[in-house]
């Protein structure tokens, strides 16, 4: 059982180091699919000892099945530069390899909860958390896929749960967050337009409030104090936002 890393980076120079170090325990090779950065991405990395193939931006879902077409290994850990395997995980991967034999051949897949630190605060309520994603899966079986944000990983098979934390160290400060939202909402609503989704006049509104609602009150943002309402604020203003991105597009 040999994993390969795989991940994507665009001047990713700040965040890249803590990922690579976090992955040395565990990875047999860590393959980096770099989209043309002008910062010290490609020496950091390859430093680090990782493969570093460039490509020009295909997008999420494109970019992400070049680098795991490029593994060769059969089993993929897939991660963000802006992400790092926390240490009880790290131990977690290493004893599942040295109980591979254990291994059913029905599982192809992983999946770990993902913890945001967000203004210096672990974030372990609300619509954030756990945030269950399959990064460790058999390469054969799996395939990203979606539209221009927010891809998603397509498995065959049994997934099977670990118990400790991705960390994720995904917004620099507040602006940050808004902007990532800004971008976030333009690419969904280009891709729901291009799907043929139209929104009517409520959409935006009605889909915002419901998502206040879930992350705040019913998920427990509250929990999580000051950072847990500006996320719930933000997350529903950037899904008003998508909406009436698309009910533009619609007009236009």
């Amino acid at each position: 059982m040999k994993f390969s890393v795989c991940l994507i980076t665009f001047n990713e120079e700040l965040n890249l180091g803590r990922c690579l170090a976090s992955v040395v325990r565990f990875a047999d090779e860590v393959v980096v699919v770099d989209s043309g950065s002008t910062d010290r991405t490609q020496e950091i990395a390859t430093t680090a000892g990782a493969r570093v193939i460039s490509q020009p931006w295909l997008g999420y879902v494109g970019q992400k099945n070049f680098a795991i077409d490029r593994a060769t290994h059969g089993w993929i850990f897939s991660i963000d530069a802006d992400e790092e395997v926390s240490p009880r995980l790290s131990a977690e991967i290493e004893e599942l390899k040295s109980r591979s034999g254990e291994v059913s051949p029905r599982c192809s897949g992983f999946r770990m909860p993902r913890c945001v630190l967000y203004e210096g605060r672990w974030i372990r309520h609300g619509d954030w958390y756990p945030d269950r994603l399959v990064r460790l899966f058999r390469k054969e079986r799996a395939r990203f896929a979606g539209g221009k944000v927010h891809e998603r990983l397509e498995l065959s098979g049994e997934i099977r749960d670990l118990r400790h934390e991705l960390y994720h160290y995904s917004f620099r400060d507040r602006a940050d967050h808004w902007q990532r939202c800004l971008d976030y909402a333009r690419l969904w609503a280009e891709s729901a337009f291009e799907a043929g989704k139209r929104a009517g006049g409520w959409a935006g509104p009605s889909h915002a409030a419901f998502r206040w609602v879930r992350g705040y009150l019913f998920r427990g943002g509250f929990l999580d104090g000051a950072q847990g309402w500006h996320i719930a604020r933000m997350s529903a203003a950037e899904v008003k936002l998508k909406y009436e991105l698309l009910r533009k597009m619609q007009q236009d």
